[in-house]
């Protein structure tokens, strides 16, 4: 993630940043909690926009991040961040049903081990694998790596 941002501002292409700040009694998400803070190398003072959302999808937030791109004439999506199948996946699903160029870099991206109310559970490892099968198999996001991103002419 921080190699991204660092070359993004580089090469002065717009950075967006999308803060989830929960309204969930009790969430670590909240703004009063200190599980809302950004990475420290999250470098918010430099970004084109900083959105703040309180579900998974940065596309429910304010500012509103569809209408920012295309004001801005920007049809292509680079996705990093936390959680990988939360907010990342939903992210990445809506911004290619909107038409959107999405590469999803999985290795710029983070989840956690998780288990449901029935007691199922996968490993943050498996989680992730299968939101990068799912936005890739589904057409909602050219899955990359880091490398891959850095290394392209087409972005």
């Amino acid at each position: 993630m921080e190699e991204l941002q660092r070359a993004w501002l580089a090469t002065d292409r717009p950075v967006v940043v999308v803060q989830h700040d929960s309204v969930e009694p009790g969430s670590t998400l909240s703004p009063a909690d200190p599980g809302n803070a950004l990475k420290p190398f999250v470098d918010v003072e430099s970004a084109a926009l900083h959105v703040h959302k309180s579900v998974n999808s940065a596309f429910y937030g304010t500012p509103n991040l569809e209408h920012w791109l295309r004001d801005h004439e920007i049809n292509t999506m680079v996705l990093c961040g936390i959680t990988t199948n939360h907010c990342c996946e939903t992210t990445a699903r809506m911004g290619g049903n909107l038409g959107f160029r999405v590469i999803f870099v999985a290795d710029a991206m983070h989840t956690f081990d998780q288990t449901a109310s029935n007691g199922m559970s996968l490993t943050a490892e498996e989680l992730a694998t299968a939101s990068i099968v799912s936005v890739d198999a589904g057409g909602f996001a050219l899955v990359a790596t880091t490398r891959d991103v850095l290394s392209s002419a087409d972005l």
